[in-house]
């Protein structure tokens, strides 16, 4: 009996073809997932807070939450209090990466944060933002960043290539995290689905085994999207205290 490809979900297509120039700028279903999640968490952030009052509400309350999460437990807990300018950019952030990695848990629905191509996309952000943030405030002195406190300096010739490399790597190591832990999380799921199927009545055990990822992967699209939030607000740190 022919199995699905557990790959198949994570096929990009085309719902609009746009083409300009030479360039494939078509709407996808990964782009409608992207839309879906940015319209859901503008509205409830709008819908939440539109008639605010001193006693909140259930939404309010729910809203005023993770605002007081990110800018708590992530912002000022990681980069300091006067990171908070910057807490619009984070908390847009890990919302976005949070509802992506749950709306791919619906069934027929996608996963868009499985692509390594869009969370590279926002690795990079992170990446050049922070290193503006820094140039700007330190000017020359972010330099200092590659250079470790209190070592010989016989031991910067190998220290200094080391920092500047494990610098330049994070765009990478940030997007390859949660791309490869939601791509493996869904490919698991599907693989475990099949086998329900294929087996019928003595397929009870695979079922008890994909309800039980279905509730880690619950779980590992919360923390992915708190371990993205977290490390963006290590770098910020690094940027504005020159850690």
């Amino acid at each position: 009996m022919a199995t699905e490809n557990p790959l198949h979900q994570f096929t990009i297509e085309r719902l609009i073809p746009i083409h300009i120039g030479g360039i494939d700028a078509s709407y996808t279903n990964s782009a409608l997932l992207m839309s879906v999640a940015v319209v859901l968490i503008t509205g409830f952030v709008l819908l939440s807070t539109r008639n605010a009052a001193l006693v909140p509400g259930r939404w309010q309350s729910v809203s005023e939450m993770l605002y007081e999460f990110v800018a708590h437990n992530l912002i000022d807990s990681n980069a300091g209090h006067d990171a908070r300018p910057y807490l619009p950019f984070v908390f847009s952030l890990f919302t976005f990466i949070l509802l992506g990695n749950l709306l791919g848990l619906v069934p027929y629905s996608f996963t868009f944060t499985s692509h390594i191509i869009v969370t590279f996309a926002l690795a990079a952000v992170v990446f050049v933002g922070v290193t503006i943030i820094g140039i700007a405030k330190h000017g020359f002195r972010f330099l200092s960043l590659f250079v470790p406190h209190g070592v010989p300096p016989v031991l910067l010739l190998l220290l200094v290539p080391i920092e500047v490399l494990s610098y330049f790597i994070r765009p990478f190591t940030l997007s390859i995290r949660l791309f490869a832990n939601m791509m493996a999380g869904h490919t698991m799921l599907v693989i475990f689905a099949g086998f329900v199927t294929a087996l019928g009545l003595a397929g009870v055990l695979p079922l008890a085994v994909d309800v039980a990822l279905v509730l880690l992967e619950v779980l590992v699209a919360v923390l992915q999207a708190y371990v993205f939030a977290i490390l963006t607000c290590l770098y910020l740190a690094d940027a504005l205290h020159l850690h």
